[in-house]
């Protein structure tokens, strides 16, 4: 199940205001269609995706207070 977020452009602006904490992202395509979803420290994480990932044009986000509640958090969208 997607994030109950809007949609950013996966840009250099987005990702330098991303925070530097633990969160669950959901990556989308030009069509808002999700591509992925993953875990870590946000801002990291989603310089690795701009970088590396040329289909992932849109983002969203959730922070967590840990790699252990990021994990639990991506479980629950999963299982939905």
């Amino acid at each position: 199940m997607s994030l109950a977020k809007p949609w950013r452009d996966l840009d250099r602006s987005t990702v330098g205001s991303a925070p530097a904490r633990y969160g669950l992202y959901e990556l989308g395509d030009d069509g808002k269609e999700t591509v992925r979803f993953g875990t870590g420290v946000l801002r990291d994480e989603l310089k690795e995706v701009l970088a590396y990932e040329p289909d992932a044009t849109r983002v969203r986000w959730e922070t967590a207070d840990s790699a252990a509640h990021a994990e639990r958090l991506l479980a629950d969208h999963v299982e939905e």
